[in-house]
């Protein structure tokens, strides 16, 4: 399966109208801590155990620094059953450098 992903400029977008997406940071603590863009912090490694606080009937939008892990979790979550499942390309960076400056880069 090949994750699909969504250029940060395009959630944004999505964000602004109102859609219903839940954002999955799968950041570690301390990073979420330096900056984060309101998703809900369920690090990578404990994503396995905690499938039940997702919601599989919206869309599903993981996000991380710059894009790796956040390809490894839709993947995951992809095998897992869970059927709208997104990557953030390029991550919390991204977003930093073409939506939202004040979001600090680490």
């Amino acid at each position: 399966m090949s994750v699909r992903e969504i250029r940060v400029e395009e959630l944004k977008q999505r964000l602004d109208a109102g859609e219903n997406l839940f954002l999955l940071d799968v950041r570690d603590e301390s990073e979420y801590e330096i900056s984060n863009i309101g998703g809900q912090l369920i690090p990578l490694p404990e994503l396995p155990k905690r499938l039940h606080e997702l919601d599989s009937k919206r869309k599903i939008v993981a996000l991380c620094k710059m894009g790796s892990r956040s390809l490894k979790a839709a993947k995951f979550l992809d095998g897992a059953g869970f059927n709208d499942v997104w990557s953030l390309s390029g991550g919390i960076h991204a977003w930093s450098d073409r939506v939202d400056r004040s979001v600090r880069k680490y």
